[in-house]
């Protein structure tokens, strides 16, 4: 297969940025997308949003992993994101979003902001998976919330595609703890979200999991 790494030269994301990544494997293939480093949400000035699309296509009998890392929230950010990918017949696919809400490593204890996010899975055209949320305001208050994020500063969600999805199901469990979950919308469709205290904790549940599901092909880039 072939990976690709994406690197935003701008260093992030702020107010009236458009980004759009367009990608397709093709049949047969196995495409890895992941990204240099963390993204990075920046504060936005005025109202006009940083908007993030990315559009996947996988063709029959083709492989996509779609395994950027996190992406980190700024005091003040406006943020607007969207993952699209349509699955062909046969195809396979393991998508993975991290987020993290503020830089606790610099001393920031409040993140305010605006973000919205959304994933759409479609197969053949049809509706799979949609998955969207939105905090805006101050946003580490709302995620004490217990009904919200329980005082996490840390999430990700991961969405896994393949015949062989509800045979994982156990060990992803397993890995989540108490602070996640894993369900199956059907035997070949895997969804998951976990919470974890800061980046650190987030890793240390994901990277186990998503070594899992990669039989430990992750990319080099989530190791340094």
């Amino acid at each position: 297969g072939l990976t690709a790494v994406l690197l935003n030269t701008s260093g992030g994301v702020t107010g009236g940025d458009h980004f759009e990544y367009d990608l397709e494997a093709g049949a047969g293939t196995h495409l890895t997308v992941t990204t240099q480093a963390c993204e990075r949400a920046y504060r936005a000035m005025g109202d006009v949003p940083g908007r993030v699309e990315t559009s996947l296509r996988v063709a029959a009998d083709a492989t996509l992993w779609w395994l950027p890392q996190e992406t980190l929230l700024f005091d003040g950010c406006h943020l607007h994101r969207h993952l699209r990918c349509d699955l062909a017949t046969g195809a396979r696919a393991l998508l993975v979003e991290p987020v993290c809400f503020g830089r606790l490593a610099m001393g920031e204890t409040r993140l305010t902001g605006t973000i919205t996010d959304q994933i759409t899975l479609t197969r053949d055209g049809a509706p799979l998976v949609h998955d969207g949320w939105h905090l805006s305001g101050d946003i580490t208050a709302q995620m004490q919330g217990a009904a919200v994020g329980g005082g996490a500063a840390a999430m990700a969600a991961l969405i896994l595609v393949a015949p062989e999805a509800e045979a994982h199901l156990d060990l992803v469990r397993a890995h989540l703890g108490a602070d996640g979950g894993a369900s199956l919308l059907a035997p070949d469709v895997l969804v998951m979200r976990v919470l974890a205290r800061d980046g650190y904790g987030l890793r240390t549940r994901l990277l186990p999991i998503l070594d899992h599901l990669t039989g430990g092909a992750l990319p080099l880039c989530w190791r340094l």
